[in-house]
């Protein structure tokens, strides 16, 4: 069960104090500086930074696919060190790479997945079309994953990472590479997919991204965060802080927290630059 604060209101996850060290060539590298953030269950919670910023690496601690230096995570309610087998059933998880075996077809591997996690033959095989139909994906369903396009096999990484019905949905810049029109679709399919309960938590460098699907987010630079609320608070805050006439855009409010800057092309997204 999702652990809940005083105020009753249930957490899906919840980090204090996360910090990540790593040994290299010229010393400590301090990738996670000492992140606090608790994420509502139900919600589609965004991390919104530049390369280098730390969302992939707290994205891995939180779902024990790395050791944390100190400071603790909970997903679920569960804590992800002291527990992580438990933490793993409770989270799906679609890193940037898709791991997708490109031998198969799409309805192979969400049935291998879903047996791997104890369903029958029977439930697996009921468990892939349902999930399938979820990302549209049925027509294309037993084509080799090698002839899909990329927009394809993002959403069926999706598919793979549901097939246990995560409490929590882990993706790590789920529509990096893709042209505008399949990023528009694995918008559609992560609506759905909060839609039906789901809490998703999303590292992303695309500004409208964040903007379009995140009810919260929180921008990360240099291992800690910055700033954190809904887009619309954050982009509030800054236009009565600065005394704007009009509304400024989730662009403005990234640059005016961290100095970076990015190029924009009519019609496309384009990612944070350093």
């Amino acid at each position: 069960m999702a652990r809940r604060t005083l105020a009753g209101m249930a957490l899906a996850v919840e980090a204090e104090q996360l910090v990540k060290h790593y040994s290299g060539r010229g010393g400590a590298v301090e990738a996670v500086r000492g992140v606090d953030l608790t994420v509502e269950a139900g919600e589609v919670f965004g991390f919104l930074g530049p390369n280098g910023a730390g969302k992939s690496t707290t994205v891995r601690m939180l779902t024990t696919l790395m050791s944390i230096t100190s400071g603790s995570a909970r997903v679920a309610g569960i804590d992800v060190a002291a527990d992580p087998d438990g933490a793993r059933r409770k989270i799906g998880v679609a890193l940037q790479e898709a791991g997708l075996d490109a031998r198969q077809t799409g309805r192979e591997l969400v049935i291998l997945q879903a047996r791997l996690f104890g369903s029958s033959r029977t439930q697996a095989a009921g468990r892939a079309q349902e999930l399938l139909e979820l990302v549209d994906l049925v027509e294309a369903a037993d084509r080799r994953i090698k002839g899909y396009s990329g927009g394809m096999k993002r959403r069926l990484d999706l598919a793979s990472a549901l097939v246990h019905e995560p409490e929590v949905l882990f993706l790590d810049e789920p529509t990096t590479g893709l042209d505008p029109a399949s990023r528009l679709t694995v918008w559609e399919e992560l609506r759905r997919i909060n839609g039906r309960g789901t809490t998703i938590f999303l590292t992303t460098q695309y500004l409208e991204e964040a903007d379009q699907l995140c009810d919260r987010l929180a921008i990360i630079d240099d291992g800690l965060i910055v700033r954190e609320g809904t887009p619309a608070d954050l982009k509030t805050e800054l236009r009565e802080r600065r005394g704007l006439a009009t509304e400024p855009t989730l662009d403005e409010v990234f640059l005016d927290v961290t100095g970076r800057t990015r190029e924009r092309t009519a019609g496309e997204v384009q990612e944070v630059q350093g």
